[in-house]
């Protein structure tokens, strides 16, 4: 990933912040930066582009640093440095495409899903699966189940911290989960036996261990 345009930065800094400021600025630097690696990963799982990514992960720092005075000390940064990066994803053409391709009927679908099921021998088979294989199951999936899965099982994120991002509530967050490790798992099943590996690691991931996608 390319750097950060600092000078970009410097720029909002000097819009944003006056010269009896600067502490905000710095502030904002000890908070952010050590997340930038991590948005970054989850932008190229919204937009499955390398420059796009790139693109993402620069304007919702822009946008944050235009913001931060209104972020409430105290309260989680992590938060809602990836809400800004997903509200900024919706409104750009790839987010719109794919967030209008979520329908009503797949919401009250998502009600009926039992929140997280309990560890069996076919989650634990879905431990050994090869990453790239899980990488493009994920892929597949919808993006309103796609983003759940990527910020529990990649990022390792509570229910509350994911519901804090979305802007949805805990259940919904829960069936939503639930949906999509039952997409990914029948979209695994339904492949050779022989595209197993047995040498892929198993990880606890959220509140439940499914499948490892931590590493991908």
């Amino acid at each position: 990933m390319r750097r950060l345009d600092l000078g970009q930065l410097g720029k909002v800094r000097l819009e944003t912040f006056s010269s009896q400021n600067d502490t905000s600025f710095t502030t904002f630097e000890e908070l952010a930066i050590p997340l930038l690696d991590s948005l970054y990963k989850f932008a190229r799982w919204l937009v499955h582009s390398q420059n796009d990514a790139e693109d993402l992960v620069q304007e919702t720092y822009l946008k944050a640093l235009r913001h931060f005075t209104s972020f409430q000390p105290g309260t989680n940064f992590r938060a809602w440095m990836y809400r800004i990066l997903r509200n900024t994803f919706l409104t750009s053409r790839t987010g719109l495409r794919a967030a209008s391709t979520v329908s009503l009927d797949a919401e009250e679908e998502e009600g009926r899903e039992l929140a997280v099921e309990n560890e069996t021998p076919e989650t634990i088979l879905m431990n050994h699966l090869n990453s790239l294989l899980v990488q493009s199951a994920i892929d597949n999936l919808p993006l309103h189940h796609r983003e759940v899965l990527v910020l529990c099982d990649v990022e390792e994120m509570s229910y509350r911290e994911i519901a804090e991002i979305l802007q949805i509530p805990i259940g919904t967050v829960m069936s939503r989960l639930a949906r999509a490790r039952k997409i990914v798992r029948e979209s695994l099943h339904s492949l050779p036996r022989a595209l197993l590996s047995r040498d892929f690691p198993q990880s606890a991931v959220c509140e439940e261990e499914i499948f490892d996608v931590a590493a991908l």
